[in-house]
This record gives structure tokens, sequence and C-alpha cells, in this order.
């Protein structure tokens, strides 16, 4: 072990993902094994800024393994964008002694440890906190699981009134940029049709294959729509719809914020606690300025810069499996 860490700052930042807690526990309890203080810090960037650490040991991540959110709390920090925020952070580090920091996030995450990284010569781990699962250099993203999981559980009840009233649903899930979500709880929840960020299936295609349907007296009753489908929102795709179709009868369901709440799912667990484990490792050995992830379920480092720039995209076998499934 070398003797350079010895103390090592945790941190969450960005939008909460189920699963952040069982990271920092794994970070605590691993630090702890290899007699290293840990050091938590309150809303994020925004309290490394303002000096907001706590001493943690084993016992304060007792039972936080089930827990959703993120028991250090996050904060956006426009601050740290700044050359003088990132030196009032550098200050508070080196009034605590901290030897490496460990942040958990997504590309604003990533985005402000690379800044901060080229400035300063502290190291900095960082671990994938976000549902959305867009982050390069892992397959998956703490908290996705989970999300997938919140998503396809409203579906199947809404499915349940929507059969029995004969109406078609469209359900809004979270994804802005990537359709991840989208993709994985269009199959999950056998739904007849998917919007996603990332193709060109429109309204043209969905208002001809509800014709067919309606032809071939199938029961079409579900359609998810990712939050940032270029097609428009789950609203507009329903309205186009009912003007162009009138004898559907169609709804709009938003599922938002739900899906970043809940006890995190076996997989997340894992996953968090793998990854705090490995970051924990990753200082003692001397590693610098990486972002971890799992790639085919073995433990993946990219550079700060990469796991920003790089674009990961969606498997095409998936979303074929996804089209085809939905006939």
């Amino acid at each position: 072990m070398s003797s350079e860490i010895n103390r090592i700052a945790v941190l969450t930042s960005g939008g909460d993902a189920p699963g952040m807690n069982a990271a920092i526990r794994a970070v605590v309890r691993t630090a702890s094994h290899f007699d290293l203080h840990v050091y938590g810090v309150f809303e994020g960037y925004k309290g490394l800024i303002e000096g907001n650490f706590k001493r943690l040991e084993s016992r304060d991540v007792a039972n936080t393994i089930l827990r959703g959110g993120t028991i250090l709390k996050t904060a956006r920090c426009e601050e740290f964008k700044t050359e003088e925020g990132r030196k009032k952070a550098y200050d508070s580090l080196m009034a605590y002694d901290i030897d490496g920091v460990i942040v958990i996030g997504g590309n604003g995450t990533y985005t402000g440890a690379k800044y901060f990284t080229e400035e300063y010569d502290i190291p900095f781990i960082g671990l994938p906190g976000t549902i959305d699962n867009d982050i390069y250099g892992t397959d998956f993203t703490i908290g996705f699981d989970t999300s997938i999981n919140t998503a396809v559980e409203a579906i199947d009840k809404i499915r349940d009134t929507a059969s029995s009233h004969n109406r078609l649903f469209f359900i809004e899930v979270m994804g802005r940029h990537a359709g991840f979500i989208a993709l994985e709880t269009g199959i999950a929840s056998g739904a007849a049709a998917t919007f996603l960020p990332e193709t060109d299936w429109g309204i043209d295609e969905l208002l001809k294959m509800l014709r067919n349907a309606a032809i071939r007296k199938k029961l079409f009753n579900i359609v998810v729509v990712a939050e940032g489908n270029k097609n428009g929102d789950a609203h507009t795709l329903a309205k186009l719809v009912h003007e162009n179709l009138t004898n559907y009868e169609t709804r709009v369901t938003t599922i938002g914020h739900l899906q970043r709440g809940g006890s995190p799912s076996a997989a997340d667990r894992v996953l968090a606690s793998r990854l705090g484990f490995e970051a924990v490792n990753a200082l003692i050995d001397g590693i610098e300025n990486k972002a971890l992830g799992l790639v085919h379920n073995k433990l993946n480092r990219e550079s700060f810069n990469n796991a920003i720039t790089k674009k990961k995209s969606l498997d095409n076998r998936m979303v074929e499996i996804l089209n085809i499934l939905a006939m």
C-alpha cells in the first residue's frame, strides 16, 4: 500500500441515482480496511468549495446500502466552473490534508473533475452514478437498472387500465439525450412502440402501425417515449395521433422523477459496491484521474476526457429486438 494515500474525500454530484449510497458505503468500508481516513463532502462540488466535510466511519454507512438518493446530498454548482471556485475547493482539500478524491456522478461531475485535475495535483477517481446510462467506458451506470425496474413496474400497472378502457397510453420516461432507459423499458414492458432520441422512427410510422393494428384487431395500448425524442414529447405525439386517428382515445403519463427514487436493485447495489471498492484500490495503487466502469463485467478505466467526449451508442441489436418484438 502506498504511503502517499492516507485521506480520501468522497462526494456525489449532479442528479441523484439509486445506488449512490451503496458506492459511498463501499468506499468508506474499503478505506477503513486499509486504515485510511475518509471524509464525506456534502452537496457535491458546492461542499468542496465551502469545506463542508465530515469524517465517515464504517458505522456511519450502516444500513445505507438499501437507501435511494444520497446521504451526502447533491447540488448544482456554477462556481466550480470558474477558476476561482476550483481554487477554493483546492484550499478546502488542503485544509483537510486530502490525498485523493472519489466523485460519483455523470458527465457534469466528470467535467468538473477533468478541469480540476488539469489545474491541481490531487488524484480523482470517478464512478458513473446516473440513471441515464450514457457514460462512455462502462456497460452500465449506477442507478440505471433501478430506473428501468421502476418504469416497467409503473407501465405494468398502467397497462391494466389501458386494457380495461381500450385506451392508447403514451408513457414518457427520462432520457433527454440518450435512449437507453426508453430502449430497455420498451423491451421489458412489451411496449407496442418506442420512440428514442437516436432513431428516425416517427409519427408517420406510428400512424401506419396503428392503422394496420386496427385492421388486424390487435390490441395496441402502450407507447414508450424518451423525453428527448426528436419527434416531440409524449403529449405532442398523443395529440397528433388523436388528430389523425379519431378512433383512438389517448392518454399520457410522465413517469418523471419516480425513476430517480426508491431502494436500489440488487444489480445496482452490486455494481456500486464493486466500483466503490475498486475506486479506493485505484488510489492506493497510484492510479490518477480515471473514470471507472465495467465492460463485459471486467473493470475498465477511461480518462475523464474520453468518458466525457466519446459517445456511448445504443446497441443496434437491442434496437432490432425492440422493433421486431413490438410487431
